[in-house]
């Protein structure tokens, strides 16, 4: 989201130019905007020790670029980036909140950094960005100053429809007939995404649906997963999964699916569910976040922790006819598309940086 907003809003019509600097290293989305043109640093931190060096060096390459507002975007970065600006005597100074939930396995160090932007928040930032309203409302119980919170949530780009027979192709690269029922999910292996759930719904789904197949893209999602592989094969499953790991083609692996399946433990506001709207997939997800808020009335919702009932509400979908299934993914594309567009997400960044920017203005 960082990377769409800077590269939506770097020169016209916004006239915006930014400079990114991320706490560690450059990272892949460093680099993909390093390329596009947009200035990065990396600040290489590694430890916690070097925290007070950082916020110094920060604040003396404020006191250089002389920005009219500094962005910060995670926890880190408001608590760090907040710190240096303030001490380079600017107080143009926005906070973002990505996260909707506080979980227990969370470090020790961003469980320390959210107390202390707690505390701060009234006295640092001019706006706080909330990426979703379930993030506000929790950053709000914990302390955060409600007055200088704001809701934008996470913009997409409409891609260009996929090429029928280029997803054609791929299903049949994967081993996959026209008449087979593909499942997927996209994301990263980790404990707040709950891959459990998604494989123990697996288990149900296919007991009343011998169509279906079961495709998981994303860092850590691949045959190299010791944890996730042993899930699949104690199901006995082994034969409809398909583990793909990290992928540069999402939109069309995504099209390839005839549904897609958030069953996460906790979200803030989920990209990815955006993402396969937007290339017209209908979607099944679990009540975290704003996922519900998303979705709207173009798939289904379901709890948390509730492998019975996400397979249920999969077993819905793939229920339908193919058609009336493609007309649920036009809605939810058409959802995507007037409510939820990288535009409209952009003016209100704009109309912020320029609230921020001259008081004045309201």
């Amino acid at each position: 989201m960082l990377k769409r907003l800077v590269l939506a809003t770097q020169g016209s019509p916004y006239n915006l130019h930014h400079t990114v600097i991320s706490l560690s290293d450059l990272g892949p989305v460093g680099a993909q905007l390093r390329d596009a043109g947009v200035a990065v640093e990396a600040l290489g931190m590694r430890s916690a020790l070097q925290v007070p060096s950082a916020i110094l060096g920060l604040r003396d390459r404020f006191l250089v670029m002389k920005p009219d507002v500094v962005q910060t975007w995670m926890p880190h970065g408001n608590l760090l980036g907040g710190l240096a600006a303030r001490l380079a005597g600017i107080p143009r100074v926005i906070w973002g909140i990505r996260s909707s939930v506080i979980m227990a396995n969370t470090s020790h160090l961003t469980r320390l950094a959210i107390w202390l932007c707690a505390r701060l928040s009234s006295l640092i930032p001019a706006v706080i960005v909330c990426a979703a309203e379930a993030a506000r409302r929790t950053h709000e119980g914990i302390g955060y100053d409600a007055t200088r919170m704001v809701v934008i949530p996470n913009g997409f780009d409409m891609p260009v429809s996929e090429d029928h027979a280029e997803v054609d192709a791929f299903r049949a690269l994967l081993g996959w007939s026209g008449s087979e029922l593909v499942v997927g999910t996209v994301g990263r292996f980790h404990p707040h995404k709950d891959y459990n759930n998604f494989v123990e719904a697996a288990v149900l789904v296919a007991q009343r649906e011998p169509r279906a197949r079961f495709l998981m893209i994303g860092s850590g999602l691949d045959e190299h997963n010791t944890v996730l592989v042993s899930w699949i094969v104690r199901a006995g499953l082994g034969s409809r999964f398909t583990l793909l790991g990290v992928r540069g083609d999402i939109p069309k692996c995504m099209a390839a699916m005839d549904l897609f399946v958030l069953p996460s433990l906790t979200e803030g506001f989920p990209n990815v569910v955006g993402e396969a709207m937007a290339v017209g997939v209908p979607c099944a997800v679990t009540d975290v976040g704003d996922s519900a808020l998303l979705v709207g009335d173009t798939g289904e919702i379901t709890p948390p922790k509730n492998a019975a009932a996400l397979a249920a509400a999969i077993c819905r979908l793939l229920a339908m006819q193919a058609s009336d299934r493609r007309s649920l993914g036009g809605r939810a594309r058409l959802r995507i598309d007037s409510e939820f567009s990288m535009e409209r997400v952009c003016e209100r960044f704009a109309a912020i940086y320029e609230r921020v920017s001259n008081p004045r203005v309201t």
